[in-house]
């Protein structure tokens, strides 16, 4: 019987494990600019990222970690990499051109968390 995958089109949340929790929070929240929801014990805390949600949280006992690469749509990639640069975000490289597509140019900057997650902004420039 083939299963129905209807309705898992849409991302709802995106989880990452981080070692100091605390350090973490204030990056995403103060560095990146997220909109911090709320904490939940033991050890989460939850952002908004649009309609989608970031949950952060520590490993539990000896449970393995967890990592995913978050991208984060802008309109304009120079421009939010010159402000996150100038809150101490180092980029790995200049955000470069990954894809010419029929209608944009789909272009990336990769960065890390401080606990070395990767993240990225992702940028599609209409003409």
């Amino acid at each position: 019987m083939k299963s129905d995958l209807t309705g898992l089109g849409e991302l709802g949340q995106l989880g990452i494990t981080d070692s100091d929790l605390k350090k973490s929070v204030a990056f995403y929240r103060d560095v990146l600019g997220l909109r911090h929801l709320f904490d939940a014990p033991p050890g989460m805390s939850f952002f908004a990222c649009g309609n989608i949600r970031l949950m952060l949280s520590v490993p539990e006992g000896s449970a393995e970690r967890f990592n995913a690469a978050v991208y984060f749509k802008v309109p304009d990639i120079q421009t939010t990499r010159e402000l996150l640069v100038e809150r101490g975000v180092l980029f790995e490289a200049e955000p470069r051109l990954i894809a010419k597509m029929p209608d944009h140019e789909l272009w990336l900057g990769f960065f890390r968390d401080p606990d070395k997650n990767l993240l990225a902004l992702m940028c599609e420039k209409r003409s």
